[in-house]
């Protein structure tokens, strides 16, 4: 589901919003030359992410760069200038350092989407084995300043579309929003899960989820890996980040934990459930520091829980959505489907499979 301001959302005290870092971009770093083919690599100042390697391609028609990937299936970036229709204007540059940073960041937030799709496609690519949201190797666009509050995949399409910002709410261009969204592209391609329910809820976990596997993945110095969902964007106008995978009651809407009425409520909140399950079966129950960030998860019935990693916690949850969820899985179902996967992937009398079923058990699904 796309990111965009609730108004009735209300988030609990918590951790502070991590810096966004742009403006301290050095503006160094390889300048392209000419390259003999169209493949390039550049260097740009990108929106929260600082300075990053660019996979981009030369013009020799027009004597420019393109923000053009050949090496993800030629997924091209575009500037919407505000509206909401169309593709917009395909980004380019004369020199292949993306560092021209004007009014209303124009060219970093371009910088920055087409980063965000490099680090999303890396991510399943290298984790997974999975070339793209379809897994056919072929990529779509990305699309910045579109509108102002809203942030969107579209399978029809293929693309990531990204809006502008406002004066309170920062530019949405940033790794967990855009990885969210794509992984939501990867859910319809997979297990298509339907937006209902149960299933609704869980669909949105799985968005923050592989959100912040990537997020890790990337082991970007300026955004680091963490177990938080915007919390660079302030959508909610308090600085806070909008979900909390090691306690999610910490955002005053989301639960903790299954119950039997929670497919009643909005699928964001409805969410926690599966999000704390993962983050109990990656890191574990009780307090720790990950990357300087604290956290401090509970279990249902007050059981320690030990975590088996990131790592496996990822390969058991994309077996599972790939080859054992269906459009109307519940949480029972996703237990199920986990402990599966979990077999298949390192056997029933393993660790990991008695960690799944203890990660459940802690946020009440049996």
């Amino acid at each position: 589901m796309a990111f965009s301001r609730s108004p009735r959302r209300t988030l609990a005290a918590g951790l502070f919003a991590a810096t966004v870092i742009f403006a301290s971009c050095l503006q160094t770093g390889p300048a392209g030359a000419r390259p003999a083919g169209d493949a390039a690599v550049g260097f740009g100042c990108a929106t929260g992410a600082g300075g990053v390697k660019l996979d981009t391609a030369y013009n020799p028609d027009t004597k420019r760069y393109e923000l053009n990937d050949p090496k993800r299936g030629n997924h091209k970036t575009y500037d919407m200038n505000g509206s909401t229709t169309g593709t917009g204007t395909l980004v380019t540059d004369d020199d292949n350092v993306w560092c021209d940073n004007g009014p209303h960041q124009r060219q970093a937030d371009a910088v920055a989407a087409h980063y965000i799709h490099s680090v999303f496609w890396d991510y399943f690519l290298d984790t997974h084995g999975r070339k793209g949201v379809r897994n056919d190797g072929r990529a779509g666009c990305s699309r910045v300043h579109y509108g102002t509050e809203s942030a969107f995949y579209n399978l029809a399409t293929s693309c990531m579309t990204y809006g502008t910002g406002t004066s309170t709410i920062r530019h949405l261009t940033r790794v967990d929003v855009g990885a969210h969204e794509m992984t939501h592209g990867v859910i319809a391609a997979t297990a298509n899960l339907g937006y209902f329910g149960e299933t609704a809820g869980l669909g949105e976990a799985i968005g923050d989820i592989f959100a912040v596997a990537a997020e890790f993945h990337a082991a970007n110095r300026a955004d680091p890996g963490d177990y938080l969902i915007g919390e660079d964007i302030d959508l909610s106008g308090d600085g806070l980040p909008l979900r909390y995978l090691d306690k999610p009651s910490r955002d005053g809407a989301s639960k903790d934990y299954w119950y039997s009425g929670i497919s009643r409520i909005h699928p964001h909140h409805a969410s926690g459930p599966a999000n704390h399950f993962f983050y109990l079966l990656a890191e574990g129950s009780g307090q720790k520091v990950i990357n300087g960030v604290s956290y401090n998860s509970p279990t249902y019935d007050g059981r320690p829980v030990t975590g088996i990693g990131r790592s496996a916690a990822e390969k058991i949850l994309y077996k599972a959505l790939s080859e054992r969820m269906t459009s109307n899985i519940d949480y029972h179902g996703a237990r199920l489907a986990t402990l599966s996967a979990a077999a298949d992937l390192y056997g029933q009398d393993s660790a990991p499979y008695r960690a799944v079923g203890a990660a459940w058990t802690a946020v009440n699904v049996k």
